[in-house]
């Protein structure tokens, strides 16, 4: 297994805020990515409710419009490879599955069954630009987020895995580390982990002195600025 400069518990750390805040962070951390590495179209989140999830990207593509055209024994043998990968993991995992089909969403992947089968392998969720079903069903504290919802399977089956995939205009590598919630899904470089808790600190003193100011009742455009100017100053 790769080592990596960040430990479970800095990952479960981060997990104790919405995938905005890490963003939030990654732009004190890591400036020169404030435009891009996250979704920027909306997903379908299978439960709201659930806590934000971080871990590593197992990465595939899928389709589901037409039957792959390989011989099943091939098919057979790309399942058990997908699952062996996901299983190859020193810390919890995110799913990461790019539908390549014209229509994303055909058919979808995750459902009931696979939920189960992934959350025992040790991912805590799953994201694709493709289809969820079974939204009563899935796994206990499973999260999914998607392009679509769909009630069929169709003809889905896994194409690779193991490739830069990209969902919603993220791309995502192999064993990046991924922060998702229902607002989204952000990457976060791996020398950025550790980092991410003092920048959220930081940007939480800011942003105290503005809001702060807008519950005071002679709030003006003017005090606006003389906080925004503090605000700048905070380190």
């Amino acid at each position: 297994m790769a080592e990596h400069p960040f430990t479970l518990e800095d990952l479960e750390t981060l997990r104790q805020w919405d995938t905005p805040t890490i963003c939030n962070a990654l732009e004190y951390v890591v400036p020169d990515r404030r435009g891009h590495g996250f979704t920027v179209r909306p997903l379908v989140a299978a439960d709201r409710k659930l806590p934000p999830i971080c871990g590593l990207a197992r990465t595939g593509t899928i389709r589901a419009a037409a039957p792959s055209g390989r011989p099943k024994a091939v098919d057979q043998k790309v399942r058990i490879g997908w699952y062996d990968y996901v299983e190859r993991a020193s810390l919890p995992t995110i799913v990461v599955l790019q539908d390549l089909d014209d229509t994303p969403g055909v058919g979808a992947f995750w459902g009931e069954v696979h939920s189960a089968v992934h959350k025992a392998l040790g991912a805590q969720g799953g994201i694709t630009n493709g289809s969820i079903r079974d939204l009563d069903m899935l796994a206990p504290g499973f999260q999914l987020l998607a392009g679509v919802v769909n009630p069929s399977h169709a003809y889905v089956h896994m194409v690779a895995y193991g490739q830069e995939v990209s969902i919603h205009g993220m791309h995502v590598q192999h064993e990046d580390v991924i922060h998702a919630d229902h607002h989204g899904a952000v990457v976060i470089p791996h020398d950025a982990v550790r980092k991410i808790p003092a920048a959220i600190e930081l940007g939480a003193r800011r942003e105290k002195v503005i809001l702060d100011l807008c519950k005071d009742p002679d709030f003006s455009a003017a005090k606006l600025a003389e906080a925004l100017a503090k605000a700048a100053e905070i380190h």
